[in-house]
């Protein structure tokens, strides 16, 4: 067998299997990809575009299932989008305060993005009503963290155990101004807020333990909103009311679906990748961080801005990875791309330490658990932490039937790993890759021919 074996069985209407079966004579990975939009640049383009006046233009679009389901919400509550593509899309936005009441329960599919922050624009609406769910996974994943913030401001959420968990019932009221100390650094806490403070008479703070991603900030700005941001203390304040006006945007290649690229390329021997287009905002190189201390060969090359986002190309050649620990302020600046560095600890010498990331197991699994499990399937030798792993790397590992357990990232951490591993590997639904990054399989074949 001279070349990577790559493929596709649909066994029924709803699942996948991908199976992955190495060369005997050892090949390495060349080219150069693109990887889709970026997704939290995604939903808040289309989210700002919805409650704007005037027209919104997106290039670059992310077109998997979960921005999907914001332009389906905010489809239901007045908005017009045209066809989502890459090249195009418009959307014509209704005017803040004024999302109508859907007449059907909104559902946000397996997005939590879509979901956490749209409970702040809906709990903002005065006398409107709004029902919310999503699928299995994202009924199951915690909400309070934004409920509890809103009803401080005032709003009126009920759902169950004790307002935690979708489906959830909102009755828009008029917010009152606070400033929420979060426990902890979240994006989508922070973004919640954020946008309901767009109605809210004063000023709106959400202070972070670290910085999280600051891709809502940038955007509302750019829509006209007027914050004040405070880097030293990890404070953020909107004063509201806000008039937010169509923009165009351009969305950057998303750096977590670069990630799985990165590994790919560090841990396959004679290896080299070109990576285009990918945004490299400082509140998301966490990834580029790790990497660099694990000493994998990154070099950003073309550095640029568009539309207000840095933006580079990212060469990536073959390495000798070695261990370190991830902790810290840096695990909200990559707190997704843990599974896929999971992966490349596996393949590093020495001990890895991921801890601070108690996170993981709220995702749309338990990402700390399934890593460790499946990796430990092939081979690895991983120990679960309460908030993390311990990763011993250098030991081989061996193709076995996996699971992605319906998580996107799950389904392409395994992938990666499948590529550096001896015999075959089957991973069950496989189709969960598609939520994030719809041509991932068809990427993989590419760069393995």
């Amino acid at each position: 067998m001279s070349a990577f074996v790559i493929t596709i069985e649909n066994k029924d209407n709803f699942s996948q299997n991908l199976t992955i079966l190495p060369p005997t004579i050892q090949l390495s990975l060349k080219g150069r990809i693109r990887v889709p939009g970026d997704k939290s640049i995604s939903h808040r383009a289309l989210m700002l575009g919805a409650i704007s006046t005037g027209e919104t233009h997106i290039e670059g679009l992310l077109l998997g299932e979960d921005p999907r389901s914001t332009a389906s919400c905010f489809q239901s509550m007045g908005a017009e989008f045209s066809e989502l593509n890459t090249e195009l899309v418009r959307v014509r936005g209704i005017g803040l305060g004024n999302l109508q009441e859907p007449a059907n329960v909104l559902d946000a599919g397996n997005s939590g993005t879509t979901l956490r922050l749209m409970l702040g624009l809906l709990a903002s609406h005065p006398e409107r009503f709004f029902a919310v769910t999503g699928d299995n996974s994202l009924r199951s994943r915690p909400m309070s963290r934004v409920v509890k913030p809103l009803q401080q401001m005032g709003a009126e959420i009920w759902g169950r155990k004790g307002n935690s968990l979708a489906p959830l019932a909102v009755h828009g009221t008029k917010l009152k101004p606070i400033h929420y100390n979060s426990p902890i650094a979240s994006a989508q806490v922070k973004s919640c807020i954020l946008l309901a403070g767009l109605m809210t008479e004063g000023k709106t703070t959400v202070t972070e333990p670290a910085l999280s991603r600051d891709h809502s900030e940038r955007m509302l700005k750019a829509f006209g909103a007027e914050l004040e941001v405070d880097p030293e203390t990890h404070s953020v304040t909107i004063i509201g009311p806000s008039k937010l006006h169509g923009q165009s945007v351009v969305v950057p290649g998303d750096i977590s679906s670069a990630a799985f690229w990165m590994v790919a390329a560090a841990i396959v021997p004679g290896s080299e990748l070109v990576i285009e287009n990918i945004g490299v905002n400082p509140t998301r190189t966490g990834i580029l961080e790790a990497l660099a201390m694990m000493g994998a060969d990154i070099q950003q090359e073309n550095k640029r801005e568009v539309a207000g986002e840095p933006v580079a190309d990212l060469r990536v050649r073959s390495s000798r990875l070695k261990s370190c620990e991830i902790s810290g302020d840096i695990i909200p600046r990559l707190i997704d791309e843990i599974p896929i560095l999971a992966v490349a600890a596996v393949f590093a010498e020495g001990t890895t330490v991921i801890k601070d990331a108690e996170e993981l197991r709220v995702k749309e699994s338990d990402r700390i658990t399934v890593m460790a499990q499946q990796l430990n399937k092939m081979g690895a030798q991983i120990t679960e932490l309460h908030d993390g792993m311990e990763i011993i790397g250098g030991t081989p590992l061996t193709g076995t039937e996996l699971d992605s357990f319906t998580d996107h990232r799950i389904a392409m951490s395994l992938a990666v790993a499948a590529l550096n591993a001896k015999d075959k590997t089957i991973i069950r639904r496989a189709e969960a890759a598609s939520i994030s990054y719809p041509n991932f399989i068809a990427t993989l074949q590419k760069i393995c021919s």
